[in-house]
Parts: structure tokens; C-alpha cells; sequence
């Protein structure tokens, strides 16, 4: 080899090797300018209710729907109904605990939690919760407790998956919206009403911080970089996409987004975070690296898609919506009221690359 080739081959060795130590450093490869994520397929539901979170069972590809009354299962792959989980009245979440073999459905209008089977899907029990308006719902597999989040009372419930007691209750300082966990032991959450994110001890059941979320209104939903340690709370008064360091509780960075989010997600592999937004639009921000975060283009959706479910498995991302009535004249009690479902018109939205 002459040695000019040799000095040729020593150079692309260098700079391998410090693109290595750079990527080592926290780095992600740049992404292209679009997601590449577009419109797989619409999976007609039908069925009659409202619905709020949706939940994705990647291992057993089955869909949760909350449907107001009820809970409906649908088939991942195959796009059928093959469930329906009644008496859930007011319901908001599921959290799905496989290593029990069993789901957890939070009935925000009488302040319970249903216990079903996730085999057969059939209902086992109902725990009666320390709050009102039981909302958002989550599994921690580490302390195998259930915490729901009380919108109405400004705490959670935790709940002793394996016997269904009731084990404490956490007082907030304010109105708790979604929760997300570290796998380190904490659970956090943002809380609405104060623009603000608590890190919860899930052992203990101790609040440990609670963080401003500065120049982010109505924190809703909420997803966890949880490698990096980095929390996304979508803003949704503002229209931001809020990045906090989970450690200081400092935001360092506040990506655009639709209007009016309600979810957020995010996919360890590809290092994209997903804002389902109302309006109709799906935001997907980019992790260049921790410190870094690139807006891409959004993802056109239907309007009032607002909730949304990640499969971690295939990537892809699913929300829901129904054609909709004009919303109905405001009045003291309901002075924001919103456009009613068609019955019989509720879907879901499959996204991917």
C-alpha cells in the first residue's frame, strides 16, 4: 500500500473513532427532515361514548378503549373487536399488569378502579379509591402497586395489585394530570393547575420535588426518556412540548406543537417524543441529544384525535377520533363544552414509517 492510501486509511480511522466517542458522549444520529411517519390504516370501532385514554398491550396486540361506560378490546393486528369490559362508569385509563395477569381500569364518575382478568377480560373486583374522579391510572412493577391520579381531590391512590387494598394516599398540589416512571423508584407527574411537574416516591409514597414548568400552561400529557433522564410534558395551553431534566427539574427545552395536546409518548429506539393534538396534527420532536431537541414536520390526523398509545414493539402510533356534532351552547355548569361523537363513527388511527 503506497503510502499515501496508508495516510488516506489513518485519517477515516480518526475520524471513526471520534464520531464513536461522540455518539458515546449522549449523541443521536441526525435525523432526516421528515419522519417518514404517515397514515397506515383507519380501523372502524363503531360503538356508542365519548373515549379518553387509550392503551396499547405490545406483547399480546390487543388495543384498550375507553369509551365513557366501558372498555373496549380490539385486536392489534387483525382490527376486530374481540372485548368489551362494561360498569365503567366515567372511565379515564388502563393499566395493564402482565406480570399478574391482570388490567386495571379507572372509573372516574364513581371513584373506583375495576380489576379485570387479562385473559379471559372478564371483571374480577372494585376498589374504592381515597379521591375523586379517579383519572389517569398507572402500574409500577417494581413496588407491584397501582396508583390512580384524583383529578377532583388533588392526590393519588395507591393500590396493592396483588390484593386490592388500598395502601396510602399521596396528597398534590393540585390537579394531577399523566403520570410517567424513571425505573428508578419515582413516579412523576404533572399537575395541571399549577403549571408544575412532582416526582413522587413510589415506596414511600412521599412527594420528593416539585418543579415549575416555566412558560408551560395546562401540562397534560406526559412520556420519559427515561436513559437520559429527560421528561416531556405536553403544555397545552401553550403549545409547547416542555423537556425537563429529571434530576434539577430544569426545562431545557420547549420544541412547538399542535393545539391543545392531551398525550405524549416516547419511543426509546428511534429517540422521536409524539404530541397528539386535538386539532388534528400529530408533533414529533427528535432527541438529537439530550440537550438538543429538532421539531419535525407534523403528522396530519383527524380533528379531536387527542389521546394517543405507542407500540414500542412496531413504532407505531395509534389515536382515535369520531365525526362530531357541533359543541352545544355554554352554560354555568358546562361553560366549555365540547362537540359531541356520531355514534357509531369512532375509529381508530394507525401511523407509521
Amino acid at each position: 500500500m503506497s503510502p499515501r492510501r496508508v495516510r488516506a486509511l489513518c485519517c477515516w480511522t480518526c475520524l471513526l473513532a471520534l464520531s464513536l466517542i461522540f455518539l458515546s458522549r449522549g449523541e443521536v444520529a441526525a435525523y432526516p427532515d421528515d419522519s417518514g411517519y404517515h397514515l397506515l390504516r383507519k380501523i372502524p370501532v363503531g360503538g356508542d361514548g365519548a373515549w379518553d385514554y387509550l392503551t396499547v398491550d405490545p406483547a399480546a396486540r390487543r388495543i384498550y378503549l375507553s369509551r365513557g361506560t366501558h372498555v373496549m378490546i380490539v385486536d392489534e393486528d387483525m382490527g376486530t373487536v374481540i372485548g368489551d369490559i362494561p360498569d365503567t362508569k366515567g372511565v379515564h385509563g388502563i393499566a395493564l399488569a402482565p406480570d399478574l395477569g391482570k388490567g386495571f381500569i379507572s372509573n372516574g364518575g364513581e371513584a373506583t378502579v375495576t380489576i379485570f382478568d387479562l385473559k379471559t377480560l372478564q371483571p374480577m373486583s372494585k376498589v374504592k379509591t381515597t379521591g375523586d374522579n379517579p383519572d389517569s391510572i398507572l402500574y409500577d412493577p417494581a413496588t407491584k402497586r397501582v396508583f390512580t391520579f384524583n383529578g377532583r381531590s388533588s392526590n393519588a391512590t395507591a393500590i396493592d395489585a396483588m390484593s386490592g387494598t388500598v395502601v396510602g394516599t399521596v396528597a398534590l398540589p393540585g390537579k394531577p394530570e399523566t403520570p410517567v416512571l424513571d425505573g428508578k423508584g419515582s413516579i412523576f407527574a404533572n399537575i395541571e393547575d399549577k403549571n408544575s411537574l412532582v416526582e413522587i416516591d413510589a415506596k414511600t409514597l412521599a412527594v420528593k420535588h416539585t418543579y415549575p414548568l416555566e412558560g408551560c400552561e395546562g401540562p397534560s400529557g406526559i412520556a420519559m426518556d427515561t436513559a437520559h433522564r429527560r421528561v416531556f410534558s405536553g403544555c397545552s395551553d401553550s403549545n409547547k412540548l416542555a423537556v425537563t431534566d429529571a434530576d434539577t427539574g430544569k426545562v431545557i427545552a420547549m420544541p412547538a406543537i399542535g393545539e391543545d395536546v392531551d398525550a405524549d409518548a416516547f419511543d426509546p429506539a428511534t429517540g422521536l417524543a409524539f404530541a397528539s393534538c386535538r386539532e388534528g396534527v400529530l408533533s414529533i420532536i427528535h432527541e438529537d441529544s439530550p440537550e438538543k431537541f429538532s421539531a419535525l414536520p407534523n403528522v396530519k390526523t383527524e380533528f379531536g384525535a387527542r389521546t394517543m398509545a405507542l407500540d414500542v414493539k412496531t413504532h407505531h402510533v395509534f389515536v382515535v377520533t369520531a365525526d362530531l356534532t357541533p359543541a352545544a351552547a355554554p352554560t354555568a355548569d358546562n361553560p366549555h363544552p365540547r362537540p359531541q361523537p356520531v355514534p357509531g363513527t369512532f375509529r381508530i388511527l394507525e401511523y407509521g414509517q
